[in-house]
């Protein structure tokens, strides 16, 4: 049986060998403040995606209402999507079928460093714990599940790039 997966990166996989430019794709995501007199709201678009308008705001610990997703909250759900999605696929590329995944993603950050009132502490999260639930059809070899975690994880392009940041550059236009 060939897997859904595996049909969907036939034509991709032989195009991104034959041409490695093209396998180079840019995710975006845009903000524009439409109430500016209010600090604590406003909305990220996802540019390429589709057209989702995620509303954002800013979390109890640096004053805000914290009543909607915070920029922490968002990176750990980037984070969870990105595991699941590759989880998800990897299996389907083995032939494993998952019947249970959960995974969850908690960001631990001391917000002294955010305030300014501990210049040595860093304005980062200090940890983050992604805790995946998976269960596979009865049967499924350990070896396979062990190979799925091992794929899965390399797979996972905001795991690994959180593991390994690339440059950040900021330009503000005045």
């Amino acid at each position: 049986m060939t897997s859904s997966v595996y049909e969907a990166q036939k034509n991709l996989r032989a195009q991104y060998k034959q041409t490695p430019a093209s396998a180079l794709v840019t995710d975006e995501a845009l903000t524009r403040g439409s109430n500016l007199a209010d600090p604590f709201h406003s909305q990220v678009h996802v540019v390429n995606g589709g057209s989702a308008a995620i509303p954002f705001g800013v979390h109890s610990g640096v004053g805000g209402p914290y009543d909607a997703p915070c920029p922490g909250d968002l990176l750990c759900a980037a984070l969870a999507a990105c595991q699941e999605s590759s989880i998800r696929m990897v299996a389907n590329l083995m032939g494993i079928e998952l019947t249970r995944l959960e995974v969850r993603v908690k960001a631990t950050a001391d917000l002294r460093g955010a305030l300014g009132i501990e210049l040595d502490v860093p304005v980062a999260f200090q940890s983050i714990v992604c805790d995946v639930h998976l269960l596979a059809h009865a049967g499924t070899p350990p070896d396979m599940l062990d190979k799925l975690r091992i794929a899965a994880q390399r797979c996972c392009v905001v795991g690994q790039t959180l593991l390994s940041p690339p440059p950040l550059q900021t330009t503000f236009h005045t």
